[in-house]
C-alpha cells in the first residue's frame, strides 16, 4: 500500500506468534480512540500478526526499512508485494534496521546477497549481534545467573533462560554495511532522513525523521495500539526505562504529521499515543510500588503478583507462556531500576539473590 507518495507499506506474517509481550497494553489515550480502536479489530494479537516493511522510492534509488524475518512465508510475501508495486530485490540499494530483533532484521542477510543492499545498524545494535545470534554460549550463562539473581527458581531457570533460542533459527545474521549515530542523515532524493536514537525497546533502537514532510517511522518505540516491551536484561543497559522514557520527552518536542510504525496502522496523533504510554507506566509502577510496600521481594516474586495481558485479556503470570514469563521478570525489574533511580525503592541483596523494598 502505498501510504503517502513514495512511501509503501508491506505487511510481513508474524507465524507463529499468538502473544503479545507480557506488558503490552492498549494506549488509551481517550475513550473515543479505545472505541475507534476495538471496532476497527486491531487490539491484541492482531497487533503483532504482522511486521510492517517500508519501501521508499527514490528518484535515484530505493530504500527498504527493516525486513521481516527469515520464513519462507515472510520472504514470499516481500517478494510478491514488492513486484506489485512494480519492484524487484535488484532495484533496493539501501537496508535501514530499526533493531536487532528477528522480525526486523532477519531477513537482512538473505537479502544483502539477493540484491547487494548495503544494511545499516546503530553502532549498539551492531555491537550485540554476535552475542545475541552467533556466539550464544556467555549470554545464556549470563541469563542464567540474570535469573538467579533475581529469584527464579532453579528448577526454572535453564527454561527460562533459553526461551528465546528458536528465535535464532529466524535470523541470517550480516554485520552492518553502514553503522548509524544519532543526528546522521539519510538521503533518498527526494526524502532526507534523520537518524534518532530512541534506546529502550532495544538499546539501540533508531527512529527515522523526514522534517520536511514531518513523517516518523517509529520501529517499535511508539506503536499505535499497544506499549512496546521495555525490559531489562544482560543487553538492555542500566535503565532501560528510564532511557525510553527520556526518549519519548524528547520524540514530544517534534513535528510529526504521519507515523509508521513496526507493528499495526499508520496513525496521527502521537504525541496522544506517548501520554497514553507515560500513564501506562506511571500505573505499572504504582502497582509494584504497593506490592514491595513494607516488604521485600524478589523482582520473580513481584511479577507474580501484578496482572499481565495476553491477547488484551488480563491474567497470570502463572498462564503465561516461558517466553512470556521471562519477559515479564524483565520488565518487571525495568520500572524496579526506574523506581531505585528516582529513591522510590531499595535494593538488598543476600546470597547473590537481589531483593527489593519501598517502605520506610
Amino acid at each position: 500500500m502505498e501510504l503517502v507518495k513514495g512511501v509503501y507499506q508491506i505487511k510481513i506474517p508474524i507465524s507463529g506468534t499468538s502473544l503479545l509481550p507480557a506488558d503490552s497494553r492498549p494506549i488509551k489515550a481517550s475513550r473515543d480512540r479505545l472505541v475507534d480502536v476495538i471496532e476497527q479489530k486491531v487490539l491484541g494479537s492482531l497487533a503483532l500478526s504482522h511486521v510492517n516493511v517500508y519501501l521508499i522510492e527514490g528518484t535515484k534509488e530505493n530504500m527498504l526499512i527493516d525486513t521481516g524475518w527469515d520464513t519462507p512465508d515472510a520472504f514470499a510475501t516481500l517478494n510478491k508485494e514488492l513486484r506489485s508495486y512494480g519492484f524487484n530485490f535488484k532495484d533496493i540499494s539501501q537496508i535501514i534496521i530499526t533493531h536487532i530483533h528477528p522480525d526486523h532484521y532477519g531477513l537482512s542477510g538473505k537479502l544483502k546477497q539477493l540484491c547487494g543492499a548495503r544494511v545499516a545498524i546503530s553502532e549498539i545494535e551492531a555491537g550485540l549481534i554476535d552475542a545475541r545470534y552467533v556466539n550464544l554460549n556467555q549470554l545464556l550463562k549470563q541469563m542464567r545467573w540474570f535469573l538467579l539473581a533475581n529469584g527464579v527458581p532453579k528448577t526454572s531457570v535453564l527454561q527460562l533462560s533459553e526461551a528465546s533460542m528458536p528465535a535464532r533459527k529466524l535470523v541470517i545474521p550480516t554485520p552492518p554495511d553502514i553503522m548509524l549515530r544519532d543526528g546522521k542523515k539519510i538521503s533518498v532524493d527526494p526524502f532526507e532522513f534523520k537518524v534518532l536514537s530512541t534506546p529502550g525497546h532495544s538499546p539501540g533502537h533508531i527512529c527515522l525523521y523526514e522534517p520536511h514532510r514531518k513523517l516518523l517511522f517509529s520501529g517499535d518505540h511508539i506503536l499505535p495500539e499497544i506499549t512496546p516491551h521495555i525490559g531489562l536484561h544482560p543487553q538492555s543497559g542500566k535503565n532501560p526505562l528510564g532511557a525510553y522514557l527520556d526518549s519519548l520527552e524528547q520524540m514530544m518536542k517534534l513535528e510529526v504529521t504521519m507515523a509508521f510504525p513496526g507493528h499495526g496502522a499508520a496513525f496521527s496523533g502521537v504525541r496522544q499515543v506517548i501520554e497514553g504510554s507515560f500513564r501506562h507506566h506511571e500505573q505499572r509502577s504504582n502497582d509494584i510500588v504497593k506490592t514491595l510496600q513494607d516488604t521485600m521481594k524478589t523482582a520473580y516474586q513481584v511479577a507474580m503478583e501484578i496482572p499481565w495481558m495476553t491477547d488484551i485479556k488480563p491474567t497470570s503470570f502463572q498462564n503465561l507462556n516461558l517466553f512470556d514469563q521471562r519477559l515479564a521478570i524483565m520488565e518487571t525489574l525495568a520500572h524496579i531500576e526506574l523506581l531505585r533511580s528516582e529513591g522510590k525503592v531499595q535494593l538488598f541483596t543476600q546470597d547473590d539473590v537481589n531483593s527489593y523494598f519501598a517502605g520506610g
